[in-house]
């Protein structure tokens, strides 16, 4: 096993670069000369007010040195990755603040015994210099129910802390008030984790080994061992399974929630999980913690306190009144706190109606008519050969895009199946292709089914009950055709699926007029058309769509796009000769 890669100058050199980058970004923090020291520009501010100094080893960035400024840290030292900070470097910051003209420093501290060692032992040589310095210790993890003599470890909770302690400072709360004040809530504070990748320090290899398929419950912030291993389920069992652990009364180390209860809900990413999955987890624990009757007033959801690259979420939970709330509330200029909205989340009514409509047919009895089974048998052929395609259009994906080709397109066929049965198919073959464009904007998605979409919508303009001659359905289709290039950019020899249509609607041109072979004839020939088209593409460039940014010698696949559409050409000719 090697090393994690990670894009970084030197392992020895990236903390120093990180926090520079960090001050450099962020126009009202500073480096104090000689110490991994992020502090507050403004030091001026802090006359006559308490000073908040927080800290720990780098690797769970933002922590710290993103918390740092007015309503919230005045400095925070980092360690190396994974280490506590030394005393001295602790030290030189309580006495940068002290001489700013701090009336007191604060210590906000996580349950490591290093950090515990290393600023305590720090605090104490500032007493003795004669600086006012106290020191609250964070140890809110849920995550065992008989801790050992350590005691809880500090998580992310600790941002929390951070955030009710700045507002008081700001407030010129004193040191010994704030003391007792954030000493009570800290005891309505809990966090637990779960992980489903290990971390790894730059140069190292993974701090544990987790096989795949499996996860972690409970561990820590530097990949210790958590208290389960089992296998990754779903995010609301994962989820659910978090805030059972934190809330159980049988443990020493639960949160005491009850019905009824106000919480602000910290949904915390350790590293690696993806917005999406945040978002999805954060709904879960919304869900979660109201239907135990837990009011949900505030809500994070971003990568607060990290650690480096893993794949895992913690959830912090901090039961709030109106006084935590508005500490919690009031404004910083910390350059990692959120923008917050102050609403609650609980009662909050989140869905609106939309303006727009989709086509909806005002269907009676009476709507059929004498091309209805027609179009509904095309229409039955055509799904089932959609859905048979599926597997062949992700395979022909794959190759030079994201590999769904062949999903989107079976959602479409279930959605027009689905329709079908509880539908009738309208004597109007205009009304049919606007349902039609209806069904796989909303069902297909994604740039698919926008321009099957555009081709329906402008293709049903062109055919009514009266005007649905084989003539005007060459007139649709070459609307449609056209509306497609429009809107989509693209054109014939740019390999998409007009290399399949463009031929096969040209075809179809010939019905204007009586053909001398007849209508079929037309069609067997598009179709073929259509076929041909799509197999072109295999030695075309791409100049349109996901594959146009794909090397051109990884690209030696007809596009699927333009397989499909040959697909269903085939799928109208078959099932209109079977019903002759």
């Amino acid at each position: 096993m090697q090393p994690r890669k990670k894009l970084l100058n030197s392992c020895d050199s990236c903390v120093d670069e990180a926090l520079c980058g960090l001050v450099r970004g962020s126009g009202g923090l500073s480096l104090l000369k000689g110490h991994r020291v992020v502090i507050r520009s403004d030091l001026n501010s802090l006359k006559g007010k308490v000073a908040l100094l927080s800290g720990g080893g780098s690797g769970h960035e933002p922590a710290h040195g993103g918390y740092v400024g007015a309503g919230m840290l005045s400095a925070a030292v980092a360690g190396g990755v994974f280490a506590s900070p030394p005393p001295a470097s602790i030290l030189a910051a309580i006495l940068s603040l002290h001489n700013a003209g701090a009336s007191g420093v604060l210590l906000i501290v996580k349950n490591y015994t290093g950090d515990r060692l290393n600023f305590g032992l720090a605090a104490e040589q500032a007493r003795n210099r004669g600086v006012a310095a106290d020191m609250v210790i964070v140890a809110e993890d849920c995550a065992f129910e008989r801790p050992s003599k350590a005691g809880r470890r500090g998580l992310c909770g600790t941002i929390f802390i951070h955030k009710i302690a700045g507002a008081l400072a700001e407030e010129g709360c004193s040191l010994d008030q704030m003391v007792l004040k954030v000493t009570e809530v800290l005891k309505e504070i809990g966090t637990l984790g779960v992980s489903l990748s290990p971390c790894s320090v730059p140069g190292c290899l993974p701090s544990f080994d987790l096989p795949p398929g499996d996860m972690e419950l409970g561990l820590g912030i530097h990949g210790e061992p958590g208290i389960k291993r089992s296998k990754i389920a779903s995010a609301d069992e994962v989820v659910r399974t978090m805030i059972d652990h934190m809330t159980n009364r049988d443990s020493q180390s639960h949160l005491p929630l009850k019905s009824g209860d106000s919480v602000v809900v910290c949904v915390n990413n350790l590293g690696a999980l993806s917005s999406l999955e945040m978002a999805v987890v954060t709904q879960a624990a919304i869900n979660s913690l109201e239907s135990r009757g837990m009011v949900v007033a505030r809500v994070m959801c971003g990568s607060f306190m990290t650690s480096l690259e893993m794949a895992g979420v913690s959830i912090s939970l901090m039961k709030a009144n109106q006084e935590t709330l508005r500490l919690f509330d009031a404004q910083t200029s910390a350059p990692f706190w959120p923008n917050l909205s102050t609403t609650c989340v609980s009662g909050r009514g989140y869905v609106i109606e939309s303006e727009a409509t989709r086509p909806q047919l005002q269907e009676d009895k009476t709507s059929e008519g004498p091309l209805s089974p027609v179009m509904h048998n095309v229409l039955v052929r055509v799904c089932s050969t959609l859905l048979e395609k599926q597997e062949e259009l992700n395979s022909l994906d794959r190759a030079a895009g994201d590999g769904d080709c062949g999903n989107t397109h079976s959602q479409a066929a279930k959605a027009i199946r689905e329709w079908l049965q509880d539908h009738t198919v309208p004597a109007c073959p205009g009304n049919l292709l606007s349902v039609l464009a209806g069904l796989v904007q909303e069902k297909m998605g994604g740039s698919s089914g926008a321009l099957y979409s555009l081709f329906l919508t402008a293709a049903a303009g062109h055919l009514t009950a009266r005007r649905s001659s084989a003539a005007a359905w060459a007139d649709a289709m070459l609307a449609g055709t056209q509306a497609m290039k429009r809107y989509g950019g693209a054109d014939t020899g740019d390999r998409t699926m007009l290399d399949a249509l463009c031929p096969a609607v040209e075809e179809l041109k010939k019905l204007v007029t009586p053909p001398p072979g007849g209508y079929m004839a037309v069609l067997q020939t598009a179709a073929q058309k259509a076929a041909e088209g799509a197999e072109s593409t295999r030695g075309l460039t791409a100049k349109a769509g996901r594959a146009s940014y794909i090397a051109v010698e990884r690209v030696n696949l007809p596009d699927p796009g333009a397989v499909a559409v040959a697909a269903i050409f085939k799928a109208v000719l078959e099932s209109l000769e079977g019903q002759k």
